[in-house]
């Protein structure tokens, strides 16, 4: 049984890596985007009827409050707009029953509700999705910063406190960029790039699906493959997380805040490389930012900018040993589009 499960890993990612090499980056991204709204669909399909749900707002100037929702439907940020236009735009993370939830996950029982923001007495709840969610755009601006020819494969995102001093962002890039080194003006262009998805304030979609529905999902990447499983066997509930921001699906260990547009200043700093991996040559981006209402003067920008720059050092988690890949010719044109 043990082995027949293991062919089958390597027949599906074997037949995931010659469909990849079929398909452009946009074009992986809209399949997988199509998928979402598919299965996203199918979630809300589930609760054809009208059912209401009692929630109970607690936190300052709230506590006791009571609000009828609709059960499946209603999100905390749908409770927000039952309040004031402040916690509309300030809220980035909610508590269900004291157990952390996306402001965009639907309700699906009577609930007390607690709405976090960076201005919170103890936000560290909220920091650490915020960290979780800079380093996620962070990968959605990679994955579509290298021209099309180039295979952009997003590792595992690292789960690092913000008292690293910079998120991060692991990948591997196509086989022919390995000697590619990011220039001061590649930084400059990702964080551009960064900045326009912040502008855009976009929101961060949740969507908790079976482990099969994320394998298809992510049927064009191995490593994502290998991801979907060993998150799903973490999970309780045997569920895996999936984010989307615009037309970039990515897996999450932990909740994301609402928008992108929470984000104040934000910045890429540096790409190290950090050695060999099972997929390739590996990579770590790491960047700076803060929230919205927290912003920092030039000279303290400047002092927490040169601290992201250093290698943010993670405990390498053991993984599978992917199919041999053929390499690609040594030779490489300019990579950014």
């Amino acid at each position: 049984m043990a082995a027949r499960t293991v062919c089958q890993m390597l027949q599906r990612r074997l037949a995931s890596s010659a469909a990849a090499a079929r398909l452009s980056s946009a074009e992986l991204r809209s399949h997988r985007s199509a998928l979402f709204s598919k299965e996203q669909a199918r979630q809300r399909a589930l609760f054809p009827r009208t059912e209401k749900i009692e929630v109970t707002l607690r936190g300052p100037g709230l506590q006791g409050t009571l609000l009828v929702m609709n059960r499946g439907v209603s999100t905390p940020h749908s409770c927000t707009r039952h309040l004031t236009e402040w916690h509309v735009m300030s809220s980035a993370l909610a508590l269900v029953d004291g157990q952390p939830w996306h402001m965009h996950r639907p309700l699906t029982r009577s609930c007390d509700l607690t709405l976090l923001t960076f201005k919170d007495e103890d936000p560290q709840i909220v920091n650490q999705a915020y960290w979780r969610s800079c380093a996620a755009l962070l990968g959605h601006v990679l994955d579509g910063a290298f021209k099309d020819e180039f295979s952009v494969e997003l590792l595992k995102i690292p789960e690092v406190p913000v008292t690293a001093g910079a998120f991060c962002c692991d990948l591997v890039l196509d086989s022919r960029l390995d000697s590619w080194t990011p220039t001061e003006e590649s930084l400059r262009s990702f964080t551009r790039d960064a900045l326009q998805l912040v502008q855009k304030d976009l929101p961060w979609e949740p969507l908790d699906v079976s482990p099969s529905v994320a394998l298809e999902i992510f049927s064009h990447s191995r490593c994502k493959q290998e991801e979907v499983e060993e998150r799903a066997a973490q999970s309780q509930n045997g569920t895996v997380s999936l984010y989307r921001c615009g037309d970039h699906v990515t897996l999450s260990g932990g909740p994301l805040v609402s928008r992108t547009g929470l984000c104040s200043q934000y910045e890429v700093t540096c790409i190290h490389t950090v050695g060999e991996s099972a997929w390739g040559v590996r990579r770590r981006a790491q960047g700076l930012s803060l929230p919205m209402n927290l912003t920092a003067n030039h000279t303290v920008w400047r002092k927490l900018r040169k601290r992201a720059e250093r290698l943010v050092e993670i405990p390498s988690s053991s993984t599978v040993t992917p199919p041999p890949i053929a390499e690609a010719p040594p030779t490489a044109p300019p990579p950014l589009q």
